[in-house]
């Protein structure tokens, strides 16, 4: 049987979310068909763990560890690391070099992904509707008026490079901004500062398998928040409504957009596209390359409602992987 990694932990305040991810991934994961092993990576060092829970050091030369005196060595990655390294293309350049298949898409997209205003403002060269936006590195001097001339208000001030909605801000007015972009750059390198789109927030999971590329029901997220927020998505400050309540003509829409964007970026494994419908158009808010598998996330409630069992999903994106 083939030797399969689950990856979690990661170097960000995602690290907490990702274990709960990763989590969920070994518990439905068919060990009739695959050997697997959890590992770790964090701040602390990279661990893979033997069976009782007893943690052992990688070997980082070719991402292998000892288990009762026999070395293991890894078939294929399963990615669930949210943020750096495993969102921002860090770990999957690593496993280009060890020749290691892993579950996500490439090193390229991932990195391209993880920075939401480089990878919208390439989306939109291929005519997907996004919002305005800017961009402030740190260390950048900050000229909130011309921002604002840009944006508009309301607007949202977040990491370029972040997930989880940490370092989020919804800005009313001009005073706000710059308290706003202070606290998004302390969650990443740069800030992403995007108009308010006014519409329903929508969300579409997608993957591939050995079959084809399966798009996932939409899902409507309603929450009394300012937006879908921290608490939002991982408090049950909100109402998931899947399959969203949506014409057949806005479903068809957003399906055929999130399939485009796939297709665009050259994905694999497991995605999920946000958006929010404004002007009956949906305009892409990001695409997530590693998102959420906990008992709180999207991904598997909306396969629940395909009829697509845990172990089936994740046995098709280890499979494609492993097929390279």
């Amino acid at each position: 049987m083939k030797n399969i990694a689950v990856i979690g932990g990661g170097y960000s305040n995602e690290k907490g979310i990702s274990l709960k991810s990763a989590k969920t991934v070994l518990e439905n994961i068919d060990r009739n068909k695959y050997n697997v092993f959890k590992i770790q990576i964090d701040k602390d060092g990279w661990f893979g763990f033997d069976e009782n829970d007893k943690k052992q050091l990688i070997n980082r030369t070719d991402f292998s560890f000892d288990i009762n005196g026999q070395k293991i060595t890894i078939d294929c990655a399963f990615i669930v690391i949210h943020g750096t390294p495993g969102e921002d293309g860090k770990l999957q350049a690593y496993f280009d070099m060890l020749d290691i298949p892993y579950t996500t898409c490439s090193h390229l997209a991932a990195t391209l992904t993880f920075n939401k205003f480089a990878c919208n403002r390439f989306l939109e060269s291929f005519d997907i509707p996004v919002a305005k936006a800017v961009l402030v590195r740190k260390n950048e001097a900050i000229n909130s008026s011309e921002i604002i001339e840009k944006v508009g208000l309301p607007c949202f001030v977040k990491p370029a490079d972040g997930g989880s909605s940490y370092g989020v801000t919804k800005v009313e007015n001009e005073s706000q901004l710059e308290g706003a972009i202070t606290l998004a750059l302390k969650h990443g390198t740069q800030a992403l500062i995007e108009s308010f789109l006014i519409g329903r927030e929508v969300t579409n999971g997608i993957y591939k398998s050995l079959r084809g590329i399966h798009v996932l029901p939409i899902t409507e997220i309603v929450t009394e928040n300012a937006f879908f927020d921290f608490d939002a998505k991982y408090k049950g400050e909100s109402n998931e409504i899947t399959p969203a309540d949506l014409t057949v003509e806005m479903t068809d829409k957003i399906k055929k957009l999130t399939l485009k964007v796939y297709e665009i970026l050259d994905f694999s494994g497991i995605a999920r596209a946000d958006y929010i419908i404004h002007n009956r158009e949906p305009h892409l808010i990001e695409i997530n390359a590693v998102p959420g598998q906990s008992a709180e996330s999207i991904i598997p409630k909306m396969a629940a409602q395909e009829g697509v069992s845990l172990k089936q999903l994740f046995e098709d994106v280890i499979e494609v992987a492993l097929k390279g």
